[in-house]
């Protein structure tokens, strides 16, 4: 059953507007299709009744004004009486059977009501044609009289019916098109105002104005964005207070270690203090990072950037190395690109003792920033978690690093907000890739 109904749906559009558009198109052509044969059927029933009736009264007239005509003038007076149904026969006509079609049975029957009652007639089947039959009777004179009858059904279509279905199939086509497009249309929106809303909550607010049900699910929508950007708002206020007046007691805190007599505790205390001090920066930086950046995307030289991200590591001492280059500009805020290499190097100089920046471009016009590491590496099902906020992984990294477990949170966000991609792979022979894609600037 899964596989019939799997495969069912290859061909069903995954669109819900092609959807709406394939039911209304195809419905409409069916049900104008059933109404053309119905219509057809009940103007051939219609034309079918009214030529018996108009043959009944031709051919009775016809057959009297040959029975008037004298026996010398009756030829030359068939061609006017032949219609396009019958004609006349000056002579027995052939032989056949029974009448065996319904249609000829009602012409005959109908002729037979006509001019029955004066003439005596016969009628037969022409052999070797189902729609075919010929009457047989005697004029007054008793010269033979034959009528053969072709009936036929209805009219001939004209031939501009066509092109008319068709043109009406159009029109029909256009307005499920238009009607579709009017219906679905708020929902792309929607869905496009729904994936462009990233951590600023700076999407563009959806009109409020059309149909009733669309302007009702705009107003909510913009009413959701409003409650969640005050919400974080708030959250960001909290924060930032909660981190002014830690900052205070952490620091007086500080200045009393620093006159103990136990330096041994002292240092221990210090260096306490320094984690929560630590924690505290990074746990108001993160929150940010989820409220998104003030910084604005601009076109940089990246080469010149990451060349000066690895001079200050030199610097400092630190065995950073950068190969490759971008070979042009990107787009992208400075400082929040600059914050997510520099988070990625620190941990990789944290757990492997060095780093290295590989840039490249990719065929597509990406670029790609890979920051490698030797390390111990990360469990593969734990390299997405560790993205988590206050994500630490006992066996794969050691806990005397220290740190907060929000450098990789914070570098996911930074990325995000940037409308790029950062993900976790490992590398043969040991350690770790962090992997940064952005578009390059056009």
């Amino acid at each position: 059953m899964s596989t019939v109904s799997s495969g069912s749906l290859l061909h069903w559009p995954r669109t819900l507007f092609a959807r709406l558009a394939l039911i209304l198109v195809v419905g409409l052509a069916l049900a104008q299709t059933f109404s053309f044969l119905l219509t057809m059927r009940e103007r051939d029933d219609s034309m079918t009744n009214m030529m018996m009736g108009y043959v009944e009264r031709e051919v009775a007239s016809s057959v009297a004004l040959l029975d008037h005509l004298p026996a010398g003038e009756r030829a030359q007076w068939l061609p006017r009486l032949a219609r396009r149904s019958y004609t006349f026969i000056l002579g027995p006509g052939v032989t056949g059977g029974p009448l065996d079609a319904a249609l000829s049975e009602r012409f005959a029957r109908s002729i037979g009501e006509g001019i029955g009652k004066r003439y005596p007639l016969t009628v037969n089947a022409v052999p070797g044609d189902r729609e075919r039959f010929q009457v047989h009777l005697q004029l007054s004179d008793g010269s033979p009289l034959t009528i053969d009858m072709r009936p036929m059904v209805g009219t001939p279509l004209s031939d501009w019916l066509p092109l008319v279905l068709v043109l009406q199939l159009i029109v029909l086509g256009a307005c499920c098109w238009l009607a579709v497009r009017l219906a679905t249309g708020p929902l792309k929106r929607l869905a496009s105002a729904a994936d462009t809303l990233g951590p600023d909550l700076k999407a563009e607010r959806l009109s409020e104005s059309g149909p009733e049900e669309v302007a009702r699910a705009a107003k909510a929508f913009n009413a959701m964005q409003d409650r969640v950007s005050l919400y974080m708002t708030q959250r960001m206020q909290i924060l930032a207070a909660i981190t002014h007046d830690l900052q205070t007691p952490i620091t007086r805190m500080r200045l009393r270690v620093d006159v103990m007599d136990d330096e041994t505790t002292g240092a221990k205390l210090q260096q306490d203090l320094k984690e929560m001090e630590s924690l505290v920066k990074e746990g108001v930086t993160y929150a940010r990072t989820l409220h998104g950046t003030n910084e604005a995307p601009r076109r940089i030289d990246a080469d010149a950037l990451f060349e000066s991200i690895v001079d200050d590591y030199l610097d400092a001492g630190q065995a950073v190395t950068l190969r490759g280059s971008i070979g042009g500009a990107l787009m992208a805020p400075p400082q929040a690109l600059k914050r997510v290499v520099g988070n990625l190097v620190d941990n990789a100089i944290k757990y492997a003792g060095a780093a290295e920046i590989d840039v490249a471009t990719h065929g597509d016009g990406r670029a790609i920033i890979s920051v490698l590491d030797r390390g111990p590496g990360i469990p593969d099902e734990s390299l997405e978690a560790v993205f988590e906020p206050f994500v630490r992984l006992e066996g794969s990294r050691n806990r005397q690093t220290g740190g907060t477990g929000l450098g990789l949170a914070i570098a996911r966000q930074l990325t995000l907000a940037m409308d790029a991609s950062l993900t976790l792979h490992h590398r043969d022979g040991g350690g770790l890739e962090a992997r940064l894609i952005l578009k390059k600037a056009v």
